[in-house]
């Protein structure tokens, strides 16, 4: 543990975190180190005397993002503050403090609404298919979000440009149904626990003041995406303090649909005179093409890139969805050929419908994936035996495993619960089993690393915490998200797929400030990556379709002139487009096939085709199994091709050294 937190900060995280009293505003870009500014700040806070760990209360929106936060400030010696998701601390002050709201026994909270909203459904006779109720379900969860009622949702949603899956009265009268179901039963949906907590507040003066005692300093972490009923339970706790640190990024606004508005984070200097407003600009995540390109996409993002030179981005249009993949499962085995683990690489889309290609190009080339938002890790029936058998083992076996290091000891545990040292064949269950038992060792791995006195009992306290946080360790495998899915995550290599108008930005896009959402979104997409990107397209969505679909307009004067679109019809020619570190390679593999096709009079593409050629050139292989790996060099084309391809590649090295 650091004796200082403020050490290791650049000027302006110092700044932050040296603000400890009042309103504070931090102005955060993409990879500035936000969550390290307000954790070394609440450290400086505790540390200095100026508040008790138990009088903190920091608010997120992920329980990842509480997790971490937790994990970074027991770091620094504040363990006791309270780091919880807004849902997560409004249902510990309201069962605490239900006996003197209501009496009686505790409601149950819900975890779906669509039960209630099948059953409201029933009662107004209005036949609602899957689809139907879970859009309606996030339409009740805009209108709740905003402190809209039942009665006031018409006008409320047509002001608002809303685009309800049904017309506007039939919502009306499934959110009223709705409401009265859960009330008929006893129950609460997640809104309701945060508009019964900021009304318990108001309304009780002894709830109120018994709160603001225990907790005098709140720090609020992604402000941009706070909606009108969480500001509302911020303002029940504040009272007329002022206390309170925000941190946000406008240019990360992407969850409107839900009732989200910057206009909390724009304004609060506003709201807040005397604000100390600091701005994050140094983005120690991406190289500096990546922030270049993020910088060019958003005229108003001032990144200032801090992790140096890195490969170009790639851009690349493809002639349908199954090339487009295929040319990511190219570069993915090429990253690996390059050490790049698969758990850093991630495939980011618009729309979830997005990720079947994906996933079925993963598996037919027996790469492990992973998708985001599919069951969660620690309620997997593996996970949970698997945190049995070493809890049972750290109070029963501890000694067994004196001076064993704590991964070793983690894995001989969980060979009883099915750990092998090579992974099954194939995708399947017994593959993703494998993957979870892995990625816990992967968890001691960090645990040790951190602390290398950390022993069973230590890491089994970690587990549960992170359990009870849903904060999930890597699993092994390429990941699979929608860019919203990947806000908040960073890898080093992510490709951004499906880029066409119509997807991105998307059809029911259609005012200019939601076609601007849609930019910010891209934008959040293109600084998830570290050092590898990518962005690709595809003119069809089947293979053989008709090729009618454009490159999205958010590209136009940031993408090469070389990649400008997909192949036209009727051409074999495809749209490629290499670094320029590896164009010299890809010219003189041309101009090698150039050669081979006159002399065997064949079509230059039959040889290798554009993309094979590109994928050569990136991975730059040294050996016939680095070249084997490439997507389109079959056993054949390895025989009668190897040791030319493999003496181009050398011929290339030797002349750029």
């Amino acid at each position: 543990m650091p004796s200082d937190p403020l050490t290791d900060l650049d000027p302006e995280q110092r700044q932050a975190a040296e603000a400890l009293r009042g309103p504070v505003c931090i102005l955060a870009g993409a990879g500035t180190g936000k969550t390290r500014a307000i954790t070394h700040r609440t450290a400086h806070l505790v540390h200095t005397g100026t508040a008790d760990p138990d009088q903190v209360l920091a608010v997120t929106f992920t329980t990842r993002a509480a997790g971490e936060m937790r994990s970074r400030l027991r770091a620094l010696g504040v363990g006791g503050v309270q780091a919880r998701t807004f849902h997560s601390a409004a249902l510990r002050q309201l069962q605490y403090f239900w006996p003197r709201i209501a009496g009686g026994g505790r409601p149950s909270i819900i975890e779906s609404k669509l039960p209630s909203i099948r059953a409201a459904a029933t009662r107004v006779r209005l036949g609602l298919d899957p689809a139907g109720q879970r859009d309606v379900a996030a339409e009740i969860e805009w209108a709740k979000a905003a402190l809209v009622t039942p009665d006031a949702y018409v006008a409320a949603a047509a002001s608002a440009g809303r685009q309800p899956p049904y017309d506007f009265t039939s919502v009306q009268k499934l959110f009223a149904g709705y409401e009265e179901v859960n009330s008929e039963r006893g129950q609460l949906d997640f809104e309701d626990l945060l508009l019964l907590t900021a009304a318990a507040i108001e309304e009780h003066a002894d709830i109120a003041r018994e709160v603001r005692d225990r907790y005098r300093h709140f720090v609020v972490d992604e402000y941009q995406d706070v909606n009108p009923l969480q500001q509302r339970l911020l303002e029940a706790w504040l009272g007329d303090r002022d206390d309170v640190c925000v941190v946000g990024d406008p240019n990360q606004t992407i969850y409107s649909f839900t009732g989200a508005s910057p206009s909390y984070l724009l304004d609060f200097a506003k709201r807040f005179p005397g604000t100390t407003v600091v701005r994050l600009v140094r983005d120690y995540r991406s190289t500096n093409q990546i922030v270049a390109l993020a910088n060019q996409l958003l005229r108003d993002s001032r990144l200032r890139a801090q992790a140096g030179d890195g490969p170009d981005v790639v851009f690349a249009g493809y002639d349908d969805e199954p090339a487009e993949a295929a040319g990511v499962i190219t570069r993915v085995k090429a990253l690996v050929a390059q050490g790049v683990p698969l758990r850093e690489m991630a495939v980011l889309f618009r729309v979830n419908a997005q990720s079947a290609v994906y996933e079925a190009a993963l598996a037919d080339a027996a790469l492990p994936y992973v998708v985001r938002g599919g069951a969660r890790f620690f309620d997997r029936p593996e996970v949970r035996q698997a945190m049995t058998v070493l809890r049972v083992s750290a109070q029963a076996e501890a000694e067994s495993f004196a001076g064993v290091a704590l991964p070793a000891a983690v894995e001989k545990i969980l060979e009883a619960v099915g750990l092998t040292a090579a992974p099954p064949s194939g995708r399947g269950a017994a593959r993703e089993k494998w993957d979870a038992l892995r990625a816990i060792v992967g968890l001691a791995e960090e645990v040790a690393a951190a602390g290398p006195s950390a022993d069973l009992e230590m890491f089994v306290a970690e587990l549960a915490s992170r359990a009870e946080a849903q904060h999930a360790p890597v699993v092994e495998g390429v990941t699979l998200a929608s860019l919203h899915a990947a806000k908040g995550l960073e890898w080093d290599a992510v490709f951004l797929v499906g880029l066409v108008d119509g997807t991105v930005p998307i059809t029911h896009a259609t005012t200019p400030a939601q076609v601007e959402e849609e930019r910010r979104l891209l934008y959040v997409g293109i600084t998830r990556a570290r050092r590898h990107l990518s962005l690709t397209w595809s003119a069809a969505r089947a293979a053989g379709g008709r090729r009618s679909r454009k490159p999205s307009r958010f590209l136009d004067g940031v993408r090469p002139p070389d990649a400008r679109g997909a192949a036209t019809s009727g051409s074999k020619r495809e749209a490629v487009a290499v670094s320029a570190e590896d164009a010299a390679l890809f010219e003189g593999l041309r101009e090698w096939r150039r050669g081979v096709a006159a002399a065997t009079a064949m079509p230059p593409y039959i040889v290798f085709s554009d993309r094979t050629l590109a994928a050569i050139a990136t991975a730059r292989p040294r050996t016939r199994a680095e070249l084997a790996a490439i997507s389109g060099v079959g056993p054949k084309k390895l025989d009668d091709y190897a040791e030319d391809v493999l003496g181009v590649v050398r011929s290339e090295d030797v002349a750029s050294s």
